[in-house]
C-alpha cells in the first residue's frame, strides 16, 4: 500500500447523498479476481448519462472525491473501494461515511475525510467555479486546505488509523513487520505439524 502523508491534487464535486456501494461499483463487476481493473466499473450506471460528473472533460484526472453525506453506505464490498483507487481517486470527502466503507477505504490506502457539511458545500461551489481548484489533503497536520478557495479545515482521524496510513501498512503489511518471530515460530513447531509455506 502506498502510504499517504500529504496529497495534492484537483477534486470532483459528486453532489449525491447516499450513495451506496452498488452505486459504487456495480455486482456485475464483481467477479475479477485481482484489485486492479474496477476503475472502469466506478458509477459505471450514472457515467452512461453524458452530464455525469465524471465524464465532464474539466475533471479529468482529478484524484480527490467531494461527496455528500453517507457515502459508501450499504453493502461490505471492498470492490467500491478499489474501483475508486483504481480510478485515481486518493482520497474521499464527505460529511459522513458508511462504517464498514470507512474501515475497507483506510486498510485499502484511500484516506476518507469527514468535514462539516457546510465545509463540503463550500468545496463543491469552489471546486465547480474553478474546476482547477487544488486541494490539498494533509494527514500529518490533519487538515485540508484550498487556499484558493480560502478553505482551511480540521479534521478528525483516530491516531493508530493516521499511523497506518502513513506508513503504508495495510493487514499484510502490519505482519510483515514481524516476520522473523513468524519464522522463528514456524522453525520451532515439531515438523509432523503443517507448516506455511
Amino acid at each position: 500500500m502506498e502510504p499517504f502523508t500529504t496529497h495534492t491534487g484537483r477534486a470532483v464535486p459528486l453532489r449525491r447523498t447516499n450513495v451506496d456501494t452498488d452505486q459504487i461499483i456495480p455486482a456485475e463487476y464483481l467477479k475479477r479476481v485481482s484489485r486492479v481493473g474496477f476503475g472502469e466499473g466506478l458509477f459505471a450506471a450514472w457515467r452512461e448519462d453524458p452530464s455525469f460528473v465524471l465524464n465532464q472533460p474539466q475533471y479529468a484526472g482529478a484524484t480527490i472525491l467531494v461527496a455528500g453525506t453517507d457515502f459508501g453506505i450499504g453493502s461490505s464490498r471492498e470492490h467500491a473501494v478499489w474501483a475508486l483507487t483504481d480510478y485515481g481517486f486518493r482520497a474521499v470527502i464527505a460529511p459522513r461515511f458508511g462504517d464498514i466503507f470507512r474501515t475497507n477505504a483506510t486498510k485499502a490506502g484511500l484516506l476518507p475525510v469527514i468535514l462539516p457539511e457546510a465545509t463540503v458545500a463550500a468545496l463543491q461551489d469552489a471546486i465547480e467555479s474553478d474546476p482547477g481548484t487544488e486541494v490539498t489533503v494533509d494527514l500529518g497536520a490533519r487538515a485540508v486546505l484550498a487556499e484558493a478557495a480560502g478553505i482551511s479545515a480540521p479534521f478528525d482521524l483516530d491516531d493508530y488509523t493516521r499511523w497506518r496510513l502513513m506508513e503504508g501498512l495495510d493487514d499484510i503489511g502490519l505482519t510483515l513487520r514481524h516476520v522473523d518471530e513468524v519464522t522463528a515460530f514456524e522453525l520451532s513447531r515439531p515438523n509432523w505439524l503443517p507448516v506455511t509455506a
